[in-house]
C-alpha cells in the first residue's frame, strides 16, 4: 500500500521508514514537501493513505489520489479537512488525539507569564536598546487571580492543574461540564458570560466548529474587564481578528497572547497569496490586522509553536504510525467525523 507523507523532517522520514510494523505491512513511502498541483502528482493516483499536519486537504486534493482510501492527519484538530468532499468518497480519516495535552499547557503558562511579568519586554529592552532598567516594566502576580478556561479538555485540564499549582481561582465554561474533576480540583463552571466578566485571564481550549467561530468577538470582549488578558493557543478562528484589534486599541482589554491566528495559512505563504489576485475581501482584511496585531505593544504572537516540542513530535510519530497500521489491519482507531 502506498502512503504520501506532507511535509516530514528527515529524521521522521527516517523514523516511518525503519518502523518494522509498516515493513512488514509491504508498505511504500512517497514523501512530499511541494504544495500540491496536479502535475506533480498525476504519477501517484496509486496512493491509498495520506498524511498532513497543516497542509489543507481539499476536493482538489482529493482529486489528485483516486485510490485514496484513508487519511492520517498528524493532528488534533483537522478543521484542515474539506469533510464534505471526504464523506462523498468514503475516505476515512483518524487523529492523533492527545500529543499535545501537557505540551500546549505548558505553552500556555508560558504566554501568562510573559504577559504578567513583561518578561518580553524587559529582554527586548535589555538586548535592543541596552537598557538596563525596570521602568515601566511593574507586572503582577497570578496568585489569587482568577483565570477563565474556556474548554475542559485533556489541555484545558492541564491548564487548570497547573493555574492551582499558581493558587489561581479558576473559571470554567464547557457544553458538558466535568463535574467530578471540578470537585477534586476546586473548581467552578459558570456561564460563558460570568466567566467573561469574573476573569484576570481567558484562555481558550476548544476545537474550531460551527458554534466556536469567533466565539471571542466584538460583544463577547465587551463583556470582559479592561484589565484583562486574552490566551489563545486553541484555534485562530475562535477569534473574531478584527473585533480583537479593534478592542486592543480601544482599551477594551488590556492585552493579548496567541498562538494561532486566522487565516494564518496564508500568512505563512503570503507573497504568494496576494499574487494569486484571488484572495476573498474578508481574508485580506484578517491579513491586514493580524500584521497589527505584531506591532501592538499589549499583544504577544508567536507561529503557531505551542505543540511543538521533542516529546510530543514524538507522540506524533507514534500515534500517526499506529492509526494506520490500525486501518491497513482493518481495525481503524482514532477515527474523526465532521
Amino acid at each position: 500500500m502506498k502512503i504520501a507523507f506532507f511535509k516530514l523532517k528527515p529524521s521522521e522520514r527516517k523514523y516511518i521508514e525503519a518502523n518494522k510494523e509498516l515493513k512488514k505491512l509491504g508498505c511504500e513511502f512517497l514523501f512530499i514537501d511541494e504544495a500540491i498541483d496536479k502535475a506533480s502528482f498525476k504519477k501517484d493516483a496509486d496512493v491509498e493513505i495520506l498524511s498532513t499536519f497543516r497542509t489543507k486537504v481539499t476536493a482538489k486534493t482529493l482529486s489528485y489520489f483516486p485510490n485514496l482510501k484513508f487519511i492520517a492527519t498528524r493532528s488534533t484538530g483537522y478543521d484542515h479537512i474539506n469533510f464534505k468532499a471526504v464523506k462523498k468518497l468514503g475516505i476515512t480519516v483518524s487523529n492523533v488525539p492527545s500529543y499535545g495535552d501537557e505540551t500546549v499547557a505548558e505553552y500556555t503558562f508560558g504566554l501568562i507569564l510573559v504577559l504578567a511579568r513583561k518578561i518580553a519586554d524587559a529582554y527586548d529592552r535589555l538586548r535592543d536598546q541596552g537598557k538596563f532598567s525596570i521602568e515601566g516594566l511593574d507586572g503582577f502576580e497570578l496568585n489569587g487571580k482568577t483565570l477563565g478556561v474556556i474548554g475542559t479538555g485533556r489541555i484545558g485540564k492541564n491548564v487548570i492543574r497547573i493555574a492551582k499549582g499558581f493558587e489561581m481561582n479558576v473559571a470554567a465554561y464547557d457544553l458538558y461540564a466535568d463535574k467530578a474533576y471540578a470537585k477534586k480540583l476546586g473548581f467552578e463552571y459558570v456561564s460563558l458570560k460570568k466567566l467573561l466578566s469574573v476573569s484576570d485571564i481567558v484562555t481558550l481550549h476548544v476545537p474550531l466548529t460551527k458554534e466556536t467561530k469567533h466565539l471571542i468577538n466584538e460583544k463577547t470582549l465587551k463583556l470582559m474587564k479592561p484589565t484583562a488578558y486574552l490566551i489563545n493557543t486553541a484555534r485562530g478562528g475562535c477569534v473574531d481578528t478584527n473585533a480583537l484589534v479593534k478592542g486592543l486599541k480601544n482599551k477594551v482589554i488590556a492585552g493579548a497572547a496567541l498562538d494561532v491566528l486566522e487565516e494564518e495559512g496564508a500568512l505563512q505563504d503570503e507573497l504568494g497569496f496576494l499574487l494569486k489576485g484571488d484572495g476573498k475581501r474578508e481574508t485580506l482584511s484578517t491579513l491586514l490586522a493580524n500584521h497589527i496585531f505584531i506591532d501592538l505593544p499589549n499583544v504577544i504572537v508567536t507561529p503557531h509553536n505551542a505543540f511543538n516540542t521533542k516529546e510530543a513530535l514524538q507522540r506524533i510519530l507514534d500515534g500517526t504510525i499506529e492509526n494506520i497500521v490500525g486501518f491497513m489491519k482493518d481495525k481503524p482507531i482514532n477515527v474523526v467525523s465532521k
